[in-house]
């Protein structure tokens, strides 16, 4: 976590939503908006709550485990703001590790997926700080992410091609060297159910 982050200042959020209002056109009197400016002071604090958490509260539960083949988790669902335009990016990610001694509890994959989606981000960045967390934290052999959104920044406004899907990925250690092990890992992680 960067030392320069800062707790949710929810009363500014609150006047900058009120100021966007005025802005755009309406009456921030008006019955249905007389608290939508908390309600989205409160979204914000949920949606970038990640900016305020530590992901290596998410490894104390790492156990010795003499286990030395693929693990992977796959379609963990995540949601993220993209920092372009603070709209929101929905999808798919799929971890995958070769443990080197230690395994991870399976659940704290996700919370690590969630803990850098919860943040201002780009799909890529956030395909690499997972990884690269991962391979530097858990030192397996490798490590392998593959992230699946849409945006709606893309989708519903701009070019608007709704339907359409952001494919990125990570290979770290022997998922970037092997090739063997590679085509494994993305023959699991895109088996369909």
């Amino acid at each position: 976590m960067s030392k320069k982050t800062k707790k949710i200042d929810m009363e500014r959020i609150e006047k900058a939503v009120n100021e966007i209002l005025i802005a755009v056109g309406e009456d921030v009197e008006r019955e249905g908006l007389k608290d939508t400016p908390k309600r989205v002071a409160r979204m914000y604090k949920e949606l970038l709550g990640g900016m305020q958490e530590n992901p290596e509260v998410h490894m104390k539960s790492v156990f010795t485990e003499n286990y030395s083949v693929i693990v992977l988790l796959r379609d963990i669902p995540f949601y993220s703001v993209c920092e372009h335009h603070l709209m929101p990016f929905i999808g798919s990610a799929h971890v995958a590790y070769i443990p080197s001694g230690t395994i991870l509890g399976v659940s704290k994959l996700a919370r690590i997926v969630d803990c850098f989606a919860r943040r201002l981000q780009t799909q890529e960045r956030l395909t690499y700080q997972i990884a690269d967390f991962l391979m530097g934290k858990l030192k397996p052999q490798g490590v392998a992410v593959i992230l699946e959104a849409s945006h709606s920044c893309m989708t519903i406004r701009g070019i608007k091609k709704p339907g359409s899907v952001m494919v990125t990925s990570a290979l770290r250690g022997i998922f970037l060297k092997d090739s063997r092990t590679r085509s494994e890992v993305l023959s699991l992680m895109h088996k369909s159910n």
